[in-house]
């Protein structure tokens, strides 16, 4: 007896693995994803610019990585005492010019290096309301605090979306030719404007990206995160007690359903042999000088040397 209606993933003609370097940005959704991809040892750059929620600012992000070499005080702005820039969420914010930059630039550069050599490049739209500072009339990757008055809150329309990234994509590729693009939605909710609006916001996300799937088939795939919460996940113990941002448990679900379809099998068996010191890793002991704590971690490094010269190819520096 079937309990729901599972989704259908698409075949896709690549795979990723430890090899070839992942870029991902867009919104906290990338951040999950993200962070068990790295917690696997694959060579991945998450958000270099801070989680980003709307298409604009990704785009955004993603010339600034193609055409400058790095961020320098022009591209600042400061408020209430803290140096600011409007690509960048709040986390690289600073009181000092100098350190702001250094927080930007050192990510930027790994990041740019990143996208030059990535296999994959993964896109998290979460909504398609963006904030157009006034001044200027540039979307904004994050307002800062700024107050609300300094900003015109807008809707993208599909059609803005679709011509923003048609222009964008052919560059891209030129730029890395082996690129391989995964698009995603959030399925985390955004509330603001109620149901019908967080479902107007999503549509115009999926619309647009089924579109630019059809123009660049061999370059631009979907990954239907959101369908699988919306679907699969139909309940609200899949959320945290916001009720709009998914759980660790749906994110689980989600990451097992993105090794099914998108993992190579090579990859899949280091994720399966990291996870017993992964797990090891993670136990923390009452008395860690007790002897039992002593045999554990004689015990992980026997095993993280033994899975060192398995795999030479992983970053050990990062378990």
């Amino acid at each position: 007896m079937k309990l729901l209606t599972e989704v259908s993933l698409p075949d896709y003609p690549f795979t990723l693995n430890h090899r070839a370097p992942i870029l991902m940005m867009g919104s906290c959704f990338t951040d999950n994803i993200g962070r068990l991809l790295e917690r696997y040892l694959f060579p991945a750059c998450i958000n270099p610019f801070g989680v980003t929620y709307n298409p604009l600012s990704v785009k955004r992000g993603l010339e600034a990585l193609m055409h400058k070499d790095a961020y320098g005080a022009e591209d600042l702005d400061r408020y209430n005492d803290l140096w600011f820039s409007f690509d960048h969420y709040t986390g690289f914010s600073a009181p000092d010019q100098a350190a702001t930059l250094q927080n930007i630039n050192h990510s930027f550069k790994e990041a740019k290096e990143a996208l030059k050599q990535a296999g994959t490049l993964i896109l998290t739209w979460g909504t398609s309301w963006v904030y157009r500072f006034n001044l200027t009339g540039e979307v904004v990757c994050n307002c800062h605090k700024i107050p609300a008055k300094k900003f015109t809150r807008t809707r993208l329309t599909t059609r803005e979306i679709i011509a923003s990234y048609e222009s964008l994509l052919p560059e891209l590729f030129e730029f890395n030719p082996k690129l391989k693009i995964i698009h995603t939605v959030s399925p985390v909710r955004h509330w603001k404007d109620g149901a019908h609006g967080n479902q107007l916001s999503k549509a115009a996300l999926l619309l647009a990206g089924d579109v630019l799937g059809r123009q660049f088939p061999q370059q631009f795939f979907y990954f239907p995160s959101y369908e699988i919460v919306m679907d699969e996940l139909r309940d609200y113990r899949f959320y945290t007690e916001d009720m709009l941002h998914t759980s660790d448990q749906a994110t689980r679900y989600i990451w097992e359903k993105f090794q099914e379809a998108l993992i190579s099998k090579s990859s899949r068996e280091i994720i399966s042999d990291l996870e017993p010191l992964l797990k090891m890793l993670e136990h923390r002991p009452l008395n860690r000088n007790g002897e039992p704590a002593l045999k554990m971690t004689t015990k992980m490094q026997e095993k993280r040397e033994i899975l060192k010269t398995k795999y030479p190819e992983l970053d050990w520096e990062k378990m």
